[in-house]
């Protein structure tokens, strides 16, 4: 699991820095509009994993 929050993480990282690009270079809206829409989504899956994980006791060391 800790993998898969990584992962969700640096592809938020990885969308937030395409729409600074395109904005930067001036590209289509729909581009930026649609970068930021997929960030959004990808941020609330990794805050359900998250809170799915706290609940669930994914994120407890093994020894507990």
């Amino acid at each position: 699991m800790k993998i898969a929050a990584i992962t969700l993480l640096l592809l938020i990282m990885l969308t937030l820095a395409f729409a600074l690009r395109s904005v930067s270079r001036g590209n289509a809206p729909r581009q930026t509009v649609k970068a930021l829409t997929l960030r959004v989504a990808l941020s609330l899956g990794l805050f359900l994993l998250l809170m799915a994980g706290g609940m669930l006791g994914w994120w407890l060391p093994h020894g507990r």
